[in-house]
């Protein structure tokens, strides 16, 4: 408890309980997968007492050979020889458990922390880029899942090891196994200054490399943009300075620790030097055999080896803990409430009420002042106005994305009932994004997404309403013609005509469209429109849109513009 509170206390001054916090999340991990890693480690355990019983008997078989002992030869051949075949053996069975173990418990916490992130509030994820959350579930769940798995074994073993040896020098020559002991206390000094800097170091590399993977994300993303502007020297030296400041502190750790690497197998060759020295004396005296001289510098090695893997598990243990705490950050991001209200799938003729309701974000930033808002059953309402000024986080709230600051955001249903809109209300709603929304797969792929039942009609009756039945037929595969990342293959408005029919798919009464027709011409945007209207598989349609033309096609018009929500028109 004393070594864990001088830990504690160098790793996490500003939070006392973090590690306390971590190890325990780390410990259930453990227990979830206590069979497997107790195989795993008693292989390991195995080949360790098998290692050092294949020294002893290589001091008997030296001592036969030298006409100490010849009657042990042939048994102490025969125990070397049993000794490294089943050493051999047990490595090939320890690494197959192991990578079995290791991947299939790394599936599995990588499935849950991924299942996490996707069902955390839109709002608790907002600080985090998506390649930090891309670093975390891959780097980190790999370093988790290896340590779970590793670490208690690797500690069993080093320690069984290191006593094991100690114990077999003591007992031949007790002078030698103090002299072995003599770098401990000046290891320990260096691995205390070591483990107090990694911790920090850890975090930083981490952090570093989720900044450089979403810096290249976002540029992967917006390569078309890059390219038309002429900015890809821009962007290089961009990379070119993120990989400055990732290679500077990667350096000056590496540095700190060549240093004290060196340092320690400096000590690691006095104490070896010492051993040899102490051995050749007693040889010299002819106190000792040779058999025994070679054991006590085979076991002298292993004894340095096996403390310096006890210091490597230590070290390792800062980057277990620094990944685990970034994984239970996740981990404790507030969930969404799915929860669908009782009766709500029963309804028909759904509203929309939205009373004195504004909205601001956590950060202070107010987006909405109170406002009234209504969409009736059957209605087609248009929203306008100038970028950044609320409308897309109108359909947030609408989708329950984000939670109201004051007021109240209701459906309200045929038989009077009203259901406040949450994320359990969503799926109520069918929504199209802005920009390109299909992902890599064939378009029958994308529009089962939401039905995975829907048949080759209803997969062309919905690209006919969406105006995307025609160019989808040229193509020789039709429904089965492949898409890449992002949407490559298809135009910006091709694309937005597949993500409206997808959405047409789900039959969800209420269609909101973010900018979902900004690719589109206008006789191509009013035809689809109009087969909105006349489809019949949509009780209400809400258009964002910075197209006064659009606007027109509504029977209802509401503009957002600082921070107000008016409606300017009825009827057009």
């Amino acid at each position: 408890m004393a070594l864990l509170g001088k830990i504690r206390k160098q790793f996490y001054r500003e939070d006392p309980g973090q590690l306390k916090r971590e190890l325990l999340w780390l410990w259930s991990h453990v227990c979830r997968h206590g069979r497997k890693i107790a195989l795993f480690g008693l292989l390991g355990l195995l080949g360790t007492l098998m290692s050092l019983a294949s020294g002893v008997a290589s001091k008997y078989l030296i001592d036969a050979v030298t006409g100490q002992g010849p009657e042990l030869l042939g048994r102490a051949a025969v125990i070397m020889a049993v000794m490294m075949v089943g050493s051999l053996a047990l490595q090939a069975v320890s690494n197959r458990a192991s990578a079995s173990i290791h991947i299939r418990v790394k599936n599995e916490m990588q499935h849950m922390t991924y299942g996490r992130i996707l069902r955390a509030g839109w709002e608790a994820l907002e600080p985090y880029r998506s390649g930090d959350l891309l670093n975390r579930l891959t780097s980190d769940v790999s370093t988790v899942s290896d340590g779970i798995i590793n670490f208690l074994p690797a500690l069993i073993s080093s320690l069984v090891k290191f006593l094991g040896a100690f114990c077999i020098m003591l007992y031949y020559d007790p002078v030698m196994a103090v002299i072995a002991l003599l770098g401990v206390p000046v290891t320990l000094g260096v691995s205390r200054v070591m483990l107090r800097k990694m911790h920090r170091h850890s975090l930083e590399m981490k952090e570093l490399t989720g900044e450089v993977m979403s810096f290249q994300e976002d540029s992967f993303r917006n390569l078309t943009s890059i390219k038309a502007f002429s900015l890809a020297d821009r962007f290089e030296d961009e990379m070119h300075r993120l990989q400055g400041t990732y290679t500077d502190t990667y350096l000056s750790y590496n540095a700190f620790q060549i240093s004290m690497s060196s340092f320690l197998s400096l000590v690691g060759m006095a104490v070896t030097a010492s051993c040899l020295g102490w051995g050749v004396y007693q040889l010299w005296n002819g106190r000792i055999t040779y058999g025994s001289l070679t054991l006590f510098l085979q076991l002298a090695s292993t004894l340095r080896g096996a403390f310096s893997a006890l210091v490597s598990l230590a070290q390792q243990m800062v980057s277990l803990t620094t990944s685990a705490g970034r994984i239970m950050a996740v981990e404790e991001l507030p969930a969404e409430s799915r929860d669908v209200p009782e009766g709500l799938q029963r309804e028909t003729g759904l509203d929309i009420s939205m009373e004195r309701l504004s909205f601001r974000y956590k950060d202070g930033e107010t987006v909405l002042d109170p406002f009234d808002f209504t969409a009736r059953h059957g209605d087609l309402i248009a929203i306008i106005g100038p970028s950044g000024e609320g409308k897309t986080t109108l359909l947030r709230l609408l989708l329950g994305l984000v939670e109201p600051t004051s007021g109240s955001a209701v459906l309200v249903g045929a038989s009077g009932t009203r259901y406040p809109i949450a994320a359990g209300t969503r799926g109520v709603f069918a929504y199209v994004p802005q920009g390109s929304s299909v992902f890599s797969g064939t378009i029958a792929e994308n529009l089962r997404l939401v039905c995975p039942e829907a048949t080759d009609a209803e997969l062309e009756q919905v690209l006919r309403t969406a105006c995307a039945w025609e160019f989808v037929s040229q193509f020789p595969e039709g429904l089965n013609h492949r898409l890449g990342a992002g949407g490559r293959g298809v135009s910006e408005g091709q694309a937005q005509r597949l993500a409206i029919a997808r959405a047409l798919l789900r039959r969800a009464p209420i269609l909101l469209l973010d900018e979902a027709t900004s690719g589109l011409d206008i006789a191509t945007e009013r035809q689809l429109l109009e087969n909105l209207r006349r489809c019949g598989m949509l009780n209400t349609c809400i258009l964002v849109t910075h197209r006064p033309e659009s606007a027109r096609f509504c029977s209802r018009v509401y503009e957002i513009h600082r921070r107000q929500v008016t409606e300017v028109t009825h009827g057009i």
